[in-house]
């Protein structure tokens, strides 16, 4: 008995304890909740891809999907065909796509563009190389997540330079800004010297974190 007794008391100790220390026992499972998990930016499987057929070519522009600017493929008929080319035609077909509203499935996936309704684009001024392309806005007075909207749409097609690079610059002077907005004008340039040109890539640094776009050009 005197050992039962003190082994009962030994246990009423160490119960005592380990209420002391905070310890509970429980049978009742934590539920913290599911794992969060990455949404939209995903087109849906069903969706019809787009053929290119007839005079019409696939082409991917980019687009703002979170924090990031991501592809999706549209068919567009394009100046000069599938192998056109034709630079300023070209950039003007891009850039008239990444100003329309995304469609439907597209903006149910999470997907819209900061590219203005307004903003159009044209060649260079005489003094300016070859493959330099210039918006009616500055650059710095851009949203970011445009230009790498831009930079990337541009990039692997004629628009851009032999290396895949985009060279960009604002209006060649304050005139061009008053634009008609339609992206339909001669393009011709001037002789004005413009606002400073800067050569963009459109790497995964970019695509990732475009508020990069700011500080990533280089000057030219």
């Amino acid at each position: 008995m005197k050992g039962r007794v003190a082994a009962l008391a030994l246990l009423g100790v160490l119960a005592s304890l380990a209420t002391g220390c905070g310890i509970r026992a429980t049978s009742v499972p934590v539920d913290a909740g599911a794992a969060p998990s990455r949404v939209g930016c995903v087109l849906p499987d069903d969706r019809e891809s787009p053929d290119g057929g007839g005079s019409a070519s696939v082409v991917r522009v980019y687009l703002v999907c979170g924090s990031r600017v991501s592809p999706v493929e549209r068919e567009v008929r394009m100046p000069g065909g599938r192998s056109s080319t034709e630079r300023l035609p070209v950039a003007r077909k891009l850039l008239n796509e990444l100003r329309k509203p995304p469609q439907t499935v597209e903006k149910s996936a999470g997907f819209e563009t900061a590219v203005p309704r307004r903003l159009t684009i044209s060649k260079g001024t005489t003094d300016d190389p070859d493959e330099a392309l210039r918006l009616s806005e500055p650059l710095d007075e851009l949203p970011p997540y445009a230009l790498a909207q831009i930079v990337c749409t541009y990039a692997d097609t004629s628009a851009a330079d032999a290396e895949g690079g985009v060279v960009l610059g604002g209006p060649a002077d304050s005139g061009e800004r008053d634009g008609n907005g339609d992206g339909d004008g001669d393009g011709s340039g001037n002789d004005g010297d413009g606002s400073p040109l800067r050569r963009y890539e459109c790497g995964s640094a970019l695509r990732t974190h475009p508020q990069s776009a700011e500080t990533a050009g280089t000057h030219l």
